[in-house]
């Protein structure tokens, strides 16, 4: 067969886009640090994962299938909990994935969870996670799934709109309790990431803009109420930021609103929630912030913000997901067919795709992949990783260099992919799902259950 080698990076002629990484790496069998689980090796050219050859994975549980270190997610837990402080709250936000297991390891690492709609309240409850360390987001939250918050004793709940405002009022006094409630404020900072994941400018549907006045309202609201309890408020400007400076602006302009509070109300804001959405690396070429420079900037800016404005400094609370699930999860998958196009690249065809991964086709998303289950010393030949959809852009990996020997039956592994993946991954083409497959120190264990064709004929009733 064949192959496109590019050994000094695309030919002259190539027609390539603009993201296209100009040369490929100089070892195609290295594992970048930042991408990769942090206990992930190559032994004899073999990636491991939490000890465990990826050929035995493959073998036992099937592909595709998300592989992640327990490991890895108790560190990443651990280091927010450690670079904010005791002082401050870290909330693992359940979205990025969901799972009875995971939702157990971050709440033993000290974090609480932050869910947005009943089936994963039900998971946080079902796990054993402390209704008090629960908060509840979701711009139409239904009213089964506020009572079912309320009624659990959940931490708090979010609000987003005038008219939840009174349905939480309502159900409140139906129940007989006093939910505290944190008001979700939209703060014009345009985050420098994908439009689908910016949150926090004007025109999208969340929160209360300041700019508008929307949200000096809703306190007010909330605090004419005396079933509510105004516990502080709540901003979140979107998903895979690297500029920290956006954060900042964010934080600045909260704490102004928590000054007028004051002054209109006499009220302290005790809570400041700045939500999540730090960025992580999926490709050699990102550069993501530390938690720890996070962490001592938004800190800082609380501190010297609220001394100027005359207020208590207020309790801080941030909600990573991706942070901590993230790079601790691979997918693997067998290569099916290789098909050369034109002498412009490779395509490679794998047994999953956007089923299991629709953040390619979704937000135009980048990853790292490699050969898995061998080493190779072979020319590396551009590619492009795909899936068995019957889409064209059903792509996994858009851009990647693997070796030109490549062949059906070889292992890929797509780094960074524990968060979206599996919680955004549907049954296209009646696809089922594939499992995730916990990973520690030698021993694995499947933590969700790969669908099968019978659970999805059960639930055709026709």
């Amino acid at each position: 067969m064949s192959r496109v080698a590019h050994p000094a990076g695309p030919r002259h002629g190539d027609v390539l886009p603009a993201d296209h990484p100009p040369t490929p790496p100089a070892d195609l069998n290295a594992l970048h640090p930042a991408i990769w689980p942090r206990g992930a090796q190559r032994v004899g050219g073999v990636l491991t994962l939490g000890g465990i050859d990826v050929r035995d994975l493959a073998a036992r549980f099937g592909t595709p299938a998300l592989i992640m270190d327990e490991t890895d997610v108790r560190s990443r837990a651990r280091d927010y909990v450690d670079a904010f402080g005791e002082d401050a709250q870290v909330y693992y936000a359940s979205k990025a994935f969901c799972s009875r297991a995971v939702l157990r390891w971050v709440t033993e690492e000290g974090l609480g969870v932050d869910v947005c709609t009943g089936g994963e309240l039900a998971v946080a409850l079902s796990a054993g996670v402390d209704p008090a360390l629960i908060t509840l987001h979701g711009n139409n939250k239904l009213p089964a799934e506020i009572e079912q918050a309320v009624t659990a004793g959940g931490g708090h709940i979010v609000v987003d709109s005038y008219e939840e405002i009174a349905r939480l009022a309502y159900l409140a006094d139906v129940l007989g309790k006093r939910p505290r409630v944190l008001v979700r404020v939209t703060t014009g900072v345009e985050a420098h990431t994908h439009e689908f994941m910016a949150t926090a400018h004007d025109d999208q549907k969340f929160g209360f803009s300041l700019a508008s006045g929307a949200a000096d309202e809703a306190v007010r609201r909330v605090l004419a109420l005396p079933g509510l309890e105004f516990a502080g408020l709540h901003s979140h400007i979107g998903s895979q930021i690297f500029d920290t400076g956006g954060f900042e602006v964010a934080a600045r302009r909260v704490l102004e609103l928590a000054g007028r509070i004051h002054l209109e109300h006499g009220v302290h804001v005790t809570e400041l929630d700045l939500g999540g959405g730090f960025g992580i690396a999926y490709v050699p070429e990102d550069d993501a912030p530390e938690v720890k420079t996070i962490a001592a900037g938004l800190r800082s800016i609380v501190a010297s913000q609220s001394l100027a404005l005359g207020i208590p400094v207020p309790r801080l609370t941030i909600e990573p997901g991706r942070g901590i699930v993230g790079p601790s999860t691979v997918t693997l998958y067998e290569v099916g067919t290789i098909k050369d196009v034109d002498g412009i690249r490779t395509y490679v065809s794998v047994d999953g795709g956007m089923s299991d991964n629709v953040r390619t086709a979704l937000y135009d998303a980048s990853y790292t992949c490699v050969l898995a289950s061998r080493s190779s010393t072979a020319p590396p030949m551009l590619s492009r990783v795909v899936g068995r959809h019957c889409e064209s852009g059903d792509i996994v990996v858009r851009h990647c260099y693997l070796p030109s020997d490549l062949a059906p039956g070889d292992l890929l592994a797509v780094a960074a992919t524990g968060a979206y993946c599996r919680s955004l991954a549907s049954n296209y083409n009646h696809l089922p799902r594939p499992g995730v497959v916990a990973v520690a120190d030698g021993s694995a264990r499947e933590i969700v259950r790969r669908e099968t064709m019978d659970d999805l004929l059960r639930l055709d009733v026709g």
